[in-house]
């Protein structure tokens, strides 16, 4: 890893331009060429992070993507939620509840007009 910025930003504008280059002349969705360059940015842009933050005690407004698999439980993320948030969506579950009720005996009534 180095720890000058403008050597590490130089690598970051390298591994973007290998990255198009890729991206253009792609061979099918999965092609490995594309997924290395993809990683290749990822490892560049943390590596100038890191040497920005060493050398000026300064970091860029982007982070890096990590993508979801989206097999988390989602009772295992509500249970990281504070307890206040997760009562505010049962009243507002419970609120939408009984504002369809409200608009079913509405209607109901109008029919029996």
């Amino acid at each position: 890893m180095t720890t000058d910025p403008r050597v590490a930003l130089n690598m970051l504008v390298q591994t973007l331009e290998e990255h198009l280059n890729a991206v253009a002349s792609k061979r099918g969705e999965e092609d490995s060429t594309v997924e290395a360059a993809y990683y290749g940015i990822a490892d560049a842009f943390e590596a100038y992070e890191d040497a920005l933050y060493a050398t000026y005690d300064e970091v860029t407004p982007l982070e890096v993507f990590v993508e979801d698999d989206g097999e988390e439980d989602e009772d295992l993320l509500e249970a990281d939620e504070p307890e206040e948030d997760r009562a505010d969506e049962d009243y507002d579950e419970d609120f939408e509840d009984e504002s369809e009720q409200g608009a079913d005996a509405a209607s109901e009534g109008r029919r029996g007009r």
